[in-house]
């Protein structure tokens, strides 16, 4: 069976929930099929330390499986020498962002600037738990940074379930409040000069790529150059919509949140409440065993045992309404709210115990009859006067949230967003068009901007979200991204696993995509190299078969404003040998 008639035909739709519902599940499990290259050997010598102070510092967070992982890379280090959960640019670079984290390491002075990786589990045994260590790791190596080098200056990159990551923590930063003395829990959010966001899955429905910017659809604040003309927001929203938000606080102006219209991660579409139930319900799954070991008892466990209590708290969360069959809450509604990972079940109130018999009662007072307990009073009944009226709004409230559930399974959502050369999640690299008013690319885009503030940071001028940069300044930025991109071009990931980018120095190993091979997945207890790093944080190995991975590649694309050559698609069939792709 080959990992394209494992999802791509959903046989687990049958074994799990129906053919319709689990096919929906790629909305959630398919966009963080990242993976790179095979762990590497750790060399103990030259470790990069947060004694090593830069103007400016990038912290990259990559997608589903291409994380640097303890033991297997050099780790950062603090001032004491323990280990932090990143890897500097120069012992683990991920193909997908080092396009835009690495490109200001040639625009400025040896040693000014600085790309990490954060180190993070990267995988979807929980997602829930991933992120949230993903959000936990990034802030503790800023604080780490800053206790060493309080004058640096921070950026942050997050692609795919990466981008989940890099946007909590942007939030959590904007958020935050000084103490008595000024100080910050994390970091001043003025010395967070960008954050950059490539699908994310916490997307406002028809957010502008630079949320809270003067010009949301155009620029961020203080770079004046363009992204695209228009103001014309890519639809629909993030497949998680209850973990973001566009309200970044003191980052305002400060993002810039790129989506594809077609990425289902980013830009599903509305009216899609079942579809949603799914995605919630496989939030609570360890995905990753599912992929593995198809259904299984331990599998069958874990999926009875979320379904179980998502029904349980829906029965519950009814009954502490007592007036819900008045109400214009539908079942569904329920289903929505208790299967939300982040929902909290109410604290259940004692009813009136009942008032002890008073002594001075009158003795002749009789107790009710039997037949008097076990009748159904007008008051029990009373809710049954509803019941058609319920199923009505039940009915109609179906219909209504999911206009768009039928759409979206035809058009094949795997198709329309991981396919191989087509997929909408990797148009990040591609997508430049200067006929319609969109001269770069977003990833170089996303270049030329860290390049831009990481001369700002190397010069020492502060944030001023209404300077407007030189001539010169932009002209030597949208340069650097021009030589980038040429060099990128010939390295880019392609439909096939590539080689390490030969313009990368043989130092810094590179995470690649893998891809779909029609070779039988490994079993469960499989040691056989896996795609991508696959140890967890604490170094457990991961031996979960991937999803279909991103298979399109960044490529330069000819723009009006950065003068790049197109580097065609190749597409090399994949050998039986080829690591679990």
């Amino acid at each position: 069976m080959t990992i394209r008639d494992v999802l791509g035909r959903h046989p687990l739709a049958t074994r799990v929930l129906t053919p319709v519902a689990l096919g929906m599940a790629l909305l959630v499990v398919l966009t963080w099929a990242l993976w790179s290259a095979p762990p590497r050997t750790v060399d103990t010598e030259l470790t990069a330390s947060t004694t090593d102070c830069h103007d400016m510092v990038t912290l990259s967070i990559a997608g589903r499986g291409d994380t640097p992982r303890p033991g297997t890379t050099k780790m950062l280090v603090d001032a004491d020498g323990r280990e932090l959960p990143a890897a500097s640019a120069d012992d683990y670079v991920s193909t997908w962002i080092d396009q835009a984290s690495s490109a200001p390491l040639k625009a400025v002075a040896p040693g000014s600037y600085a790309a990490m990786y954060i180190s993070y589990p990267a995988d979807m045994s929980s997602y829930e738990t991933s992120v949230s260590t993903g959000v936990a790791n990034t802030e503790s190596v800023i604080k780490a940074i800053r206790a060493s080098c309080p004058d640096t200056k921070f950026a942050i990159v997050g692609y795919s379930e990466g981008a989940d990551v890099a946007r909590r923590v942007a939030m959590n930063v904007g958020h935050q409040d000084a103490d008595t003395n000024g100080e910050y829990g994390i970091v001043d959010p003025a010395n967070v000069v960008g954050v950059v966001i490539l699908a994310d899955a916490g997307r406002d429905a028809g957010q502008g790529p630079f949320p809270g910017a003067k010009n949301p659809f155009t620029n961020p604040d203080g770079f004046d150059v363009k992204y695209q003309n228009g103001k014309n927001p890519v639809p629909g929203q993030g497949a998680l919509p209850d973990t973001g938000g566009s309200d970044f606080g003191a980052l305002a102006g400060r993002i810039a949140s790129f989506c594809s219209d077609g990425d289902l991660t980013c830009a599903a579409p509305q009216n899609i409440s079942l579809l949603q139930l799914v995605v919630n319900v496989g939030r609570q799954l360890n995905v990753d065993a599912l992929e593995r070991e198809q259904l299984t008892v331990a599998t069958g466990i874990d999926v009875a045992t979320v379904l179980s209590r998502i029904a349980l708290d829906a029965f519950a969360d009814i009954r502490s309404q007592p007036d819900w069959m008045q109400s214009d809450e539908t079942f569904l509604d329920v289903l929505l709210k208790v299967s939300d990972p982040s929902y909290t079940r109410p604290t259940t109130t004692p009813t009136t115990s009942p008032v002890a018999a008073d002594p001075s009662a009158p003795s002749d007072v009789s107790a009710p009859a039997a037949d008097d307990e076990d009748s159904i009073t007008t008051e029990k009944m009373s809710p049954l006067a509803y019941l058609p009226q319920k199923l009505f709004k039940e009915i109609v409230g179906l219909i209504v949230t999911n206009q768009n559930t039928i759409p979206v399974i035809m058009s094949d959502p795997y198709q329309l967003t991981l396919a191989r050369d087509i997929g909408h999640h990797f148009d990040y690299w591609r997508d430049a068009d200067p006929a319609t008013g969109r001269p770069l690319t977003s990833a170089d885009y996303a270049a030329a901007w860290l390049t831009y503030l990481a001369k700002q940071a190397q010069s020492g001028k502060p944030v001023n979200s209404s300077a407007k940069p030189s001539a010169a300044e932009l002209s030597a930025a949208l340069d650097e991204v021009a030589s980038s991109s040429a060099a990128a071009s010939s390295a880019a990931p392609t439909s096939a696993p590539a080689a390490a980018p030969s313009t990368q120095p043989s130092t810094r190993p590179v995470a690649e995509p893998a891809q779909p091979v029609v070779t039988e997945a490994p079993a469960a207890d499989s040691q056989a190299p896996a795609p991508g790093p696959g140890t967890d944080v604490a170094g457990t190995v991961a031996t979960e078969t991937p999803l279909p991975t991103e298979t399109a590649a960044p490529q330069a694309t000819t723009t009006a404003a950065v003068p790049t050559t197109t580097a065609a698609p190749t597409s090399t069939p994949a050998t039986a040998s080829t690591p679990r792709g």
